[in-house]
């Protein structure tokens, strides 16, 4: 999933300098991708028997597959917008199903398995980036597209026997009369769908920004590092939330985000390239883990749908809102995302004022029961972050 969502990244300085295609037009693509995301993700959620399925499981691989092979055989930005719409829904499915046979079958074991599961993303991102980067200096944008799909066809096989969960996750409903956490759910929410729209800006940009300023490789090289860095992050972050505040650790992880996308945008040089690829790639998978985290630990209703709605309706508005942006070209839009995802930081920064950390829950602590609502989050953590 991890190559089928986001190998586009890397592809579209190619597609922008061979294929004709329009910063706007790479702009709508991009959109209608996260918007197959969000129909997908909304289709397991109000069908929960999806995620149990393992039809649904290889269909969506199979589409996912067939997605990228024929993105070279059209040169229409409608088709490619189909295509890229189908791509969306497709890796959300594979996503449901993975993290609900990951909810299921991984309860009893230590809480950080799932976030080292996650990385695959991470794993995919990088292997995308490798991938362009030996291809450019020999093929063209065509030959990427085939090159991914075969390679998403090999790691769909790896994956055709993976054993969805076999019975719906047990729910604990909260205590009546326990403490009200709508305020704090609302800082929340709001940081959250900021970084939605701030970080998939950089997600659908960065290389191409990158590589308005750099050498050939670099762009291609950054998103293998972005890949690299965020393979341990989910976990990590999801074993320092352990240790000090949730609240405290997103604001840190928003602001160090903000600075890695807004680097580019500030400074040129390759060596700042990398930095940001390597500040980005650290961060977007942990910020889904630490807020959906906090979410199970405040107990509010659906709060994982909820939260999933919001980062994946800003990842549909952040390409529209910079498309103004990338007449001069990808870097202007960076600054902007920087500073939404500051914005995000904000609102984290609101988030930790008396942050209920020992809330009582049907007579126990929230401290005392963080670690099953952590397993909870860890493993739909990435329902966001992709």
């Amino acid at each position: 999933m991890g190559v089928g969502r986001f190998v586009y990244t890397p592809i579209l300085p190619l597609m922008h300098g061979q294929a004709g295609l329009s910063a706007a037009a790479g702009a709508h693509l991009a959109t209608a991708n996260y918007a197959g995301y969000l129909i997908g993700a909304l289709a397991g959620i109000l069908a929960p028997a999806l995620i149990r399925s393992q039809s649904v499981l290889r269909g969506s691989l199979l589409l996912l597959t067939a997605t990228l092979a024929a993105m070279p055989l059209t040169h229409t930005t409608l088709a490619w917008e189909a295509l890229r719409l189908s791509a969306g829904a497709a890796s959300a499915l594979v996503f449901v199903v993975a993290a609900g046979s990951l909810l299921h079958h991984l309860r009893d074991h230590p809480a950080h398995l799932p976030g080292w599961a996650f990385g695959g993303v991470g794993a995919g991102i990088a292997l995308s980036g490798l991938l362009v980067l030996v291809l450019r200096t020999v093929a063209d944008w065509r030959a990427a597209w085939w090159a991914a799909a075969a390679l998403t066809a090999v790691l769909a096989g790896a994956s055709w026997n993976l054993r969805p969960e076999d019975a719906p996750a047990a729910r604990t409903a909260a205590a009546a009369g326990g403490p009200r956490t709508h305020r704090w759910f609302g800082a929340l929410f709001v940081s959250y769908t900021l970084e939605g729209v701030g970080y998939i800006v950089a997600g659908t940009f960065l290389v191409a920004a990158i590589a308005q300023g750099s050498p050939g490789w670099v762009g291609s090289g950054a998103w293998v590092l972005v890949g690299l860095a965020a393979v341990p992050s989910s976990a990590l972050w999801a074993r320092l939330g352990r240790r000090w505040s949730r609240p405290g650790l997103l604001l840190a992880a928003l602001v160090v985000q903000a600075a890695g996308i807004a680097l580019p945008a500030l400074v040129g040089g390759t060596a700042v390239a990398l930095a940001s690829a390597v500040l980005f790639g650290a961060t977007f998978l942990g910020v889904s883990t630490l807020a959906l985290a906090a979410g199970a630990h405040l107990r509010f209703p659906r709060s994982v749908a909820l939260l999933t709605a919001g980062y994946s309706v800003g990842q549909i508005l952040g390409p529209l809102l910079v498309a103004p942006l990338l007449h001069h070209g990808y870097r202007p839009a960076l600054l902007p995302a920087a500073l939404v995802v500051l914005a995000a930081a904000v609102a984290a920064a609101v988030l930790r004022i008396g942050f209920p950390h020992h809330m009582v829950v049907e007579g126990h602590t929230a401290a005392s029961g963080r670690r099953e609502s952590c397993k909870d989050a860890d493993a739909l953590a990435a329902h966001s972050a992709n």
